[in-house]
């Protein structure tokens, strides 16, 4: 595997302050999702976020998602956990390893919901270019649905459960923000994915933060003046990296 299966620590973490902005609404039928359109109300860049297991309702997510409309992107949630998400804050005697074998969802269950929520965005939407950002569970899927006729350009932080096949299969340029601590996705697994990356066509990036754990580009301790920065940082790598991929299009030069 490209980084190892989630753990308990994926569900630790620190709320922040702020209110969403954005609205939550019913797209193609029946899924729930979390939807934040920038100023100017256009739809032709967008971003769709694949949430850790605290899930599209998680406060914290929600302000990330307010912030890349702020910066241009239609950016929209979905729900893929339909309400087997993790609790926040996750109680003392919460039974994680039965919740993973039993209530978290597999590919089974959340790609039919991207693969909606693609067709929505792209069909009815008219976006025409589209990033993906996966937050721990959600790097999977980043990295499942990097694509023709899926995302566009990915990012992900801390990602979890990506298998050597998935990374393999990327077609576009992928960004990863990376925890100095993380059991998720230790040194040997980013060397691992450096040296898959460096063997591939597609542009990539991999930068590492120094004094945070898994989980700092959603929940980190932002009283902390390095984990303040370390997030602050993962998101604007996202943005640039979608302002390059995204907002400017394919690059005509390939890489050798």
């Amino acid at each position: 595997m490209a980084s190892h299966p989630a753990q308990k620590c994926c569900a630790i973490g620190v709320k922040h302050e702020g209110t969403p902005q954005g609205e939550i609404k019913t797209i193609s039928g029946d899924i729930r999702a979390y939807v934040a359109a920038p100023e100017n109300g256009s739809t032709q860049n967008a971003v769709l976020i694949m949430t850790d297991v605290l899930g599209f309702e998680f406060p914290n997510v929600q302000l990330i998602a307010d912030q890349f409309a702020a910066n241009g992107y239609y950016t929209i949630i979905p729900d893929v956990f339909r309400g087997n998400e993790i609790p926040f804050p996750m109680p003392s005697d919460f039974d994680f390893p039965s919740w993973k074998a039993n209530k978290m969802p597999r590919e089974n269950d959340v790609d039919p919901i991207f693969k909606e929520t693609i067709k929505y965005l792209r069909g009815e939407l008219g976006v025409k270019r589209l990033g993906g950002v996966g937050y721990c569970f959600g790097g999977k899927y980043v990295c499942r649905w990097l694509k023709p006729g899926g995302l566009d350009a990915g990012f992900t932080a801390h990602p979890s459960f990506v298998e050597v096949e998935e990374l393999k299969g990327i077609q576009g340029p992928f960004s990863i923000a990376a925890a100095e601590t993380d059991a998720i996705f230790p040194a040997e697994k980013r060397r691992e994915t450096e040296d898959l990356l460096r063997d591939m066509t597609v542009p990539y990036q991999i930068t590492l933060y120094s004094g945070v754990e898994h989980g700092f580009g959603v929940k980190g301790d932002l009283a902390d003046q390095r984990g303040r920065f370390a997030k602050e940082m993962a998101f604007l790598q996202a943005v640039f990296w979608f302002d390059e991929y995204v907002k400017k299009g394919d690059h005509d030069t390939p890489l050798p």
